[in-house]
């Protein structure tokens, strides 16, 4: 018997104006910063959004409001540190849309230790949030995907701190670190189901995380940027946006950095 093996997708000619049209959007952490520019682009490309959230419930059921109401959004308030809250998150969107077809690891925290300042409790949660959440994540989405059928796009948010050390940040770039290889490995297991996982890695970008850093700091940070400027959650999801589209159908197990080319000037690493 021959094997069955994928073929490419036959993809339609033209680029859509609204490439994830109907699409279902799953964004962790989705009512701020980086997660919250990825729920407006998905929307604004036609997608169905669901917004996790585990603070500030007031925001995240306003943005339901603007971006359409329970038709085209809803929000849910779960912890990604628990796989029971990851599971209902994934169950509320099928209730919601009927299906999932993009899931966006985001939600994360990011405290300043150094090793010979860490302690148990600061190193458990940003590995709990940063890490579990992401792993457990693709595997609820990914055992729909299987389930469903037709495949699925998993996106990872990491940061140029998966590759490139930043020495008051230990746990931080250690969460970063273990995602790049979660998107690497899982990515190569989940081809086989047509699933694809890709994380982007932003690098300095304007959110809550860094909105009351020393004005000098900033200042000193666009300095070393080559394009010249901190970035923003709407170029992120405008990213994102991309990587789940079919314009990125061959795109697998791998990182997109978006740092403005921070990572290659002489002397910034």
């Amino acid at each position: 018997m021959t094997e069955q093996r994928p073929t490419a997708p036959d993809l339609p000619a033209g680029a859509s104006p609204r490439p994830l049209e109907d699409r279902v959007v799953v964004v962790t952490g989705g009512n701020s910063g980086i997660g919250e520019g990825i729920v407006r682009e998905a929307s604004a490309q036609g997608a169905r959004v669901v917004i996790d959230y585990v603070s500030d419930a007031d925001h995240a059921h306003a943005m339901v409001d603007e971006l359409g109401g329970p038709e085209r959004a809803v929000a849910v308030e779960a912890d990604v540190s628990s796989v029971a809250d990851l599971e209902r998150l994934r169950d509320a969107a099928v209730d919601a849309f009927g299906r999932i077809d993009v899931w966006v690891s985001n939600a994360g925290i990011e405290l300043k230790e150094t090793l010979l300042t860490l302690t148990e409790e600061g190193f458990d949660k940003q590995l709990a949030i940063n890490l579990r959440g992401a792993v457990f994540g693709a595997k609820v989405a990914a055992e729909r995907f299987v389930e469903q059928g037709g495949g699925g796009v998993i996106i990872n948010t990491s940061s140029t701190h998966e590759d490139w050390p930043m020495p008051s940040d230990l746990t931080y770039c250690v969460s970063k670190g273990g995602m790049r290889m979660l998107t690497r490995t899982a990515g190569v297991e989940l081809g086989e189901h047509g699933i694809r996982m890709v994380s982007i890695a932003p690098g300095a970008i304007v959110t809550p995380i860094n909105a009351d850093d020393d004005p000098a700091e900033q200042d000193a940070l666009r300095a070393a940027i080559p394009l010249g400027y901190i970035g923003t959650p709407q170029q992120m999801g405008k990213l994102a946006c991309f990587v789940a589209s079919d314009g990125a159908s061959y795109i697998t197990a791998t990182t997109i950095f978006a740092d403005g080319g921070l990572m290659q000037k002489p002397g910034a690493v």
